[in-house]
């Protein structure tokens, strides 16, 4: 095929100035820290751009609009829809008498609280297999990095072609992003990869601790990823059942009280306050509970904490398991063998 005979299409929407790079935060595929500060850059930099400048460039038809950024769209459906679902009752609750404006005012109320329970119970508990497994295995799964895309040019001399994604080394099972753990130098090369083994139990100084490494990272992944899907969602149904409780009804009231400050200090001593016993309540069954309610948050809450213990414990104790097996227990190496 002729190149040229495509140049036209690529040209389209070029206005004689070309294009110099805008400049990015990042210049190559760079590993980053795991906390807070992370966290919260890169979910405002997908957030404002799940709304803005991703959905711009699909319906521009942009030829750079990829599967990452599709991905990353599904948080506007997600907040909409919520949002839509917390308005159910409280939109609706001047059309209805007082008696039933002030019952559907708080399930209307409790509903939004729950949304936002679950979404923050779902995300947050994750770190409870996360961080355990990290400790015992030195294998941090939700490590993230930053990865520098180079999109096609959209028109001859554009020069504005890179962006950044942001994703986790871990995130394949079968690819992980093994180089970017690897040390600069070659005096700590595989500084990380000795570290993990030792925690396994593999050993110190050992040769190749990547080879012997490697294999392990990937059954960690797996089991630990499973451990999070099944706890995380175990989570966020008790934070909808931990926002139903009638305490919330206290704190409800407490939040129309005062003026500036004075407000704020006001809804956090009674949001801390309500919460504590809003967890009573969903553990006890709440005043006068009947049979099911008595057992049911109880049956609730034991079940996110067992499938959180269950899985960190299978994650680690099968890495180590697999970490002390030796080959001299498969093969007998003083046995001949003779081959025809």
């Amino acid at each position: 095929m002729n190149i040229n005979s495509v140049q036209p299409k690529i040209e389209q929407g070029f206005t004689g100035k070309v294009q110099e790079q805008k400049p990015l935060k990042y210049s190559k595929d760079t590993l980053l820290e795991n906390n807070l500060k992370t966290k919260l850059e890169i979910q405002s930099d997908k957030l404002v751009k799940a709304f803005t400048t991703y959905p711009a460039k699909g319906l521009k038809g942009d030829r750079n609009a990829n599967f990452y950024e599709f991905l990353t769209m599904g948080t506007v459906p997600y907040l909409l829809g919520s949002a839509a679902l917390m308005g159910v009752f409280n939109f609706a609750n001047k059309y209805f008498t007082p008696f039933a404006q002030s019952k559907a005012g708080s399930i209307g109320k409790k509903m939004a609280l729950g949304v936002a329970f679950y979404g923050v119970a779902k995300e947050a508990s994750k770190a409870l297999v996360n961080k355990p497994v990290k400790a015992l295995t030195g294998v941090d799964t939700e490590m993230p990095y930053a990865k520098v895309v180079e999109g096609f040019p959209r028109f001859e001399g554009d020069k504005n072609t890179k962006s950044v994604e942001y994703h986790k080394v871990f995130e394949s099972v079968e690819f992980p992003r093994y180089d970017l753990l690897y040390g600069k130098t070659n005096e700590d090369r595989n500084a990380y990869y000795d570290k993990v083994a030792k925690k396994l139990g593999l050993g110190e100084n050992l040769a190749s601790s990547d080879k012997e490494v490697k294999p392990r990272l990937k059954e960690i992944i797996a089991r630990s990823n499973t451990a999070k899907s099944i706890s995380s969602y175990l989570w966020a149904a008790t934070g909808v059942g931990l926002a139903i409780q009638k305490p919330w009804d206290n704190f409800f009231t407490a939040a129309t009280k005062g003026q500036g400050f004075a407000k704020v200090k006001n809804m956090a001593r009674s949001f801390g306050n309500n919460f504590v016993k809003a967890a009573k309540d969903l553990w006890t069954g709440g005043a006068n509970p009947t049979k099911v309610q008595k057992y049911a948050g109880k049956a609730l809450i034991g079940a996110a904490v067992a499938a959180t213990v269950i899985g960190v414990a299978n994650t680690v104790i099968n890495a180590r398991k697999s970490a002390n097996l030796e080959d001299k227990n498969v093969f007998d190496e003083n046995r001949k063998v003779v081959v025809d």
